[in-house]
């Protein structure tokens, strides 16, 4: 089981590029690239909803929860 992390997938429908979410986030592009990524082991909900609010969409967007992914 594993959350994967489709930020990737939700920049290319809003035809958006990762630094320009930075920008309207004001989240380094180093830990917003870490995110997308999926190396990222947290996001704090602050986080999770000014993204939310850039892309317009909801968290489960973004969010997968993965049963038969490898941790």
């Amino acid at each position: 089981m594993v959350i994967r992390v489709t930020l990737d997938a939700m920049l290319h429908q809003r035809r958006m590029t990762l630094t320009e979410l930075a920008e309207k986030v004001d989240i380094t592009l180093a830990n917003l690239s870490i995110l997308k990524t999926g190396k990222a082991r947290a996001i704090r909900f602050s986080t999770l909803e000014a993204i939310c609010l850039a892309l317009d969409c909801q968290p489960g967007d973004i969010l997968i929860f993965d049963l038969e992914g490898e941790q």
